[in-house]
């Protein structure tokens, strides 16, 4: 199998590379400047699910309370998002692969990948049938299960060509959308007072402090987990710094806090009846770019989890695209049957596991640094050995996504996130975070496999 070099345009820019680097450090030559990956991260941050959050917390909040819950979440998330960005930039390598030298080993970057895999995948398939139920109001030629099939396919077949197809998709579908939602939040506004807006009383059931700073933290979490994805395809972490502050701090405030004044002028949580009231059926082509832009970000990450998976267990190297093929069609295919719907409460169990990887991921790193010298020895290559399990790692791991679980006090995922990097920098400084066992890693040079 061969993954052809990227070589890079006029423009600095690089050409697609059908593998993406999954199991190999991006080279310099194949990354980007840090405005066009923070078009990809707005994209994140200013999908349909930042929009449901501001009209949830709308419905709940007055506006000012919305207002610092959201400066609150938003703060979190970018100290997270930043350091694990950082590794990603500064090693080149996705969460899965880069978590083999992080404190999980191969057998704990094995189970993560996997989480990654089946958590992504399902919320790809869930979030295809949310927009195929749109397309189905908009053109009524199918019905929601044939759009559903339509929109996963053709989400499939733009991260087959992988980032620099998405950056391409990026570059339409952000502005688009961030115009498009201009357009209806002025629309609605010309019918109500702002000022009076931020005044007035929530019209659902009251939503306390922690409660919407939870909301907006959590909701995001996962996307901070994964972020070296992304940010290996920075170039330096001043690049990884301005993306996220500009991405998270954009996102958060121009999308959630549109979110709650429409909530608040509207009386309602529903984004699709918020959207379709006030610019009718634009509403619906502003719910499909909001789900899209999100999605594909889902099936690339799921994909590159999956990669590894396979490459750790079963010692075989196949190629992203592939597998992106593979678990693209069958998300479609589950979703166009409604069956992912029915796994909404297990994929937000499985969530929980999440928040923990970035405390682990953090304080190996920046901390405890048990493996940093052996990846720091490897300029271009991944490094030739990694641990096969850490004992350690796996119960921090479970105890800490307990402990944000049960513990009713606090925010939930950051109760994660801080108790599994106490316990990691503890277990570290006490001699027991050790690997067992050692996996021969069959090095991939930059460029190429």
């Amino acid at each position: 199998m061969s993954q052809r070099t990227a070589v890079p345009a006029t423009s600095g820019e690089a050409k697609a590379v059908p593998d993406d680097y999954a199991l190999a450090r991006v080279p310099q030559k194949a990354r980007y400047g840090w405005f066009q990956v923070a078009v990809q991260r707005f994209g994140q941050m200013s999908a349909l699910s930042q929009f449901m959050l501001g009209a949830t917390m709308g419905f709940g909040m007055t506006f000012w309370h919305a207002f610092w819950a959201i400066t609150l979440g938003a703060v979190i998330l970018e100290f997270v998002t930043i350091l694990v960005g950082v590794i990603g930039v500064r090693e080149g390598l996705n969460t899965s692969v880069l978590a083999r030298w992080t404190g999980f080993g191969t057998g704990g970057s094995a189970l993560l990948g996997l989480a990654i895999g089946i958590s992504l995948i399902g919320w790809f398939g869930i979030q295809s049938g949310v927009s195929a139920t749109g397309l189905a109001v908009l053109l009524p030629i199918m019905p929601a299960w044939g759009w559903s099939l339509v929109f996963g396919l053709v989400v499939t077949a733009i991260v087959l060509r992988g980032f620099h197809s998405m950056q391409w998709v990026a570059n339409i579908t952000v502005p688009l959308f961030l115009i498009l939602v201009g357009w209806a939040f002025i629309v609605e506004m010309q019918n109500h007072s702002i000022a009076d807006l931020m005044r007035s009383v929530p019209a659902g059931p009251q939503l306390g402090f922690v409660a919407g700073t939870t909301i907006v933290a959590g909701g995001f979490i996962v996307g901070a987990v994964i972020t070296p994805d992304m940010t290996r395809y920075n170039r330096s972490v001043a690049d990884v710094v301005k993306q996220t502050v500009l991405g998270v701090t954009l996102g958060e405030y121009v999308i959630g806090l549109a979110g709650v004044l429409l909530a608040h002028a509207l009386k309602s949580a529903d984004i699709t009846h918020i959207f379709t009231s006030t610019v009718g059926w634009v509403g619906v082509l502003i719910i499909l770019l909001g789900t899209f832009k999100i999605n594909d970000w889902n099936l690339y990450s799921s994909g590159l989890g999956v990669v590894n998976f396979i490459n750790t267990v079963f010692g075989r190297k196949v190629n992203r695209a592939v597998v992106t093929l593979i678990i693209g069609v069958v998300g479609s295919v589950l979703a166009a049957g409604g069956i992912l719907d029915r796994f909404i409460g297990f994929l937000s169990i499985l969530g929980v596991a999440f928040p923990p990887v970035a405390g682990i991921m953090i304080a190996e790193y920046f901390v405890v640094k048990k493996w940093r010298p052996a990846l720091q020895a490897e300029a271009t290559e991944l490094p030739a050995t990694a641990p096969v399990w850490v004992p350690a790692t796996i119960v921090i791991w479970v105890a800490a996504a307990l402990i944000g679980y049960f513990v009713p006090v606090g925010i939930p995922s950051i109760n994660s996130v801080v108790a599994a990097f106490l316990l990691y920098v503890i277990a570290g400084r006490l001699g027991l975070v050790r690997g067992v066992g050692t996996h021969k890693t069959e090095s991939l040079p930059t460029g190429g496999q």
